[in-house]
């Protein structure tokens, strides 16, 4: 912890003089950023897929999300308004001005370890804030790598590198930025049970919290669908990413009209999905990220079984070299308490529902679906 000290003493001095910088100046900093990730593009792209596991295509274009911020940050910096209110006494003017916090807290997952800094860190730093980011232990490449871009440009332009600060570490160093008074928001991306704890930890000393937590999306499928563009977009929003994604498809409803058409069509695209390393063309879908997300696929996978679920195509992990498993399909009944949690990794739920002439009706069965697999 003696290194967090550190970094996080040299990142709170560094806020006096990134906060009295115009934000136009700032927002300048921020686009050279982009510029500096934009020269490294692919580098960046190729790293993040080998490390993380995520297939080139979204390695390369999660690296573009923070670019494409950069971007948006830039032009923010010139539009960070306050307001001139009328004053009810003679002569008199209200001013509002919006002051920077000091120093912002970003703590990051692995499954996204640069886009969901790219979209906290350019507005907090346009806003005058400087950065404190913590990124998922398994990530540590991306997270260095990314810094030491960072840094440069901060340093080329004659100010402090510790304005964007970085550690590698684990569960200690987001409990220490949870719990630090001199962080007055911090940011968390992870699960919802730890969520809940920087939450508390953080609302503890009243600071303030932005959280993206856990996700079990679904998709309604009705029977006027163009079925082969909805299969495709089922296809990537469950498969994508190896389903370790808080937006990824889990649940699939589909009307009794074209639900065995639509499976049909379904169990017919995943097996042309092609397995295998993601760094590789043609590659949809690469290993999970660690040997625990593995292992947390097969429990997944036995819950599923013993619950009535049936699987109708994968269920399996693949002998070889990784974390490789087979993309699932399973027919479930949403009551099933398996289909309440977020199962971190390729496995679709499809599941039937019926519309009555009553619209009414119809949009009630729907919620009742919807929200039975989320109570």
């Amino acid at each position: 912890m003696d290194d967090y000290e550190k970094g996080m003493s040299a990142c709170f001095d560094a806020a006096k003089t990134w906060m009295a910088i115009p934000a136009p100046k700032r927002g300048e900093i921020v686009r050279q950023i982009g510029d500096a990730l934009r020269a490294k593009l692919h580098h960046l792209g190729r790293l993040l897929s080998l490390e993380m596991g995520k297939i080139l295509p979204e390695g390369i274009g999660e690296v573009q999300e923070i670019i494409d911020m950069c971007d948006y940050a830039v032009g923010l910096s010139r539009q960070l308004n306050g307001s001139i209110i009328p004053s009810e006494r003679p002569n008199h003017m209200m001013m509002e001005v919006w002051n920077p916090l000091g120093v912002v807290g970003v703590i990051t997952a692995f499954n996204f370890p640069c886009a969901v800094l790219g979209w906290n860190a350019c507005i907090a730093l346009v806003c005058g804030n400087c950065v404190v980011w913590k990124g998922a232990p398994t990530t540590p490449l991306i997270t260095i790598a990314m810094t030491k871009i960072v840094a440069s440009v901060f340093e080329k332009n004659n100010l402090p590198s510790a304005i964007f600060t970085a550690f590698c570490g684990g569960a200690e160093i987001g409990q220490a930025i949870a719990l630090d008074t001199r962080i007055p928001l911090v940011s968390f991306t992870g699960s919802t049970k730890v969520g809940q704890m920087v939450q508390q930890q953080v609302s503890a000393r009243f600071g303030k919290c932005l959280l993206e937590l856990s996700g079990n999306n679904a998709i309604i499928v009705m029977d006027d669908a163009d079925i082969p563009l909805a299969v495709r977009s089922v296809l990537f929003a469950a498969v994508g990413t190896a389903g370790q994604r808080c937006t990824t498809c889990r649940r699939l409803l589909l009307h009794e009209s074209i639900y065995q058409t639509f499976l049909d069509q379904l169990v017919e695209v995943y097996k042309q999905v092609r397995i295998g390393d993601p760094m590789e063309k043609g590659t949809l879908l690469g290993p999970l990220h660690t040997t625990a997300s593995k292992e947390s696929f097969l429990k997944g996978i036995q819950n599923i079984r013993s619950q009535g679920g049936k699987i109708l195509l994968g269920g399996s992990a693949i002998e070889s070299e990784g974390n490789f498993v087979q993309p699932t399909i399973v027919e479930i009944s949403p009551a099933a308490p398996v289909v309440r949690e977020e199962l971190f990794g390729p496995v679709l739920y499809a599941m039937k529902f019926q519309v009555v002439n009553n619209p009414d009706l119809c949009v009630i069965h729907l919620l009742y679906m919807a929200l039975i697999s989320l109570s």
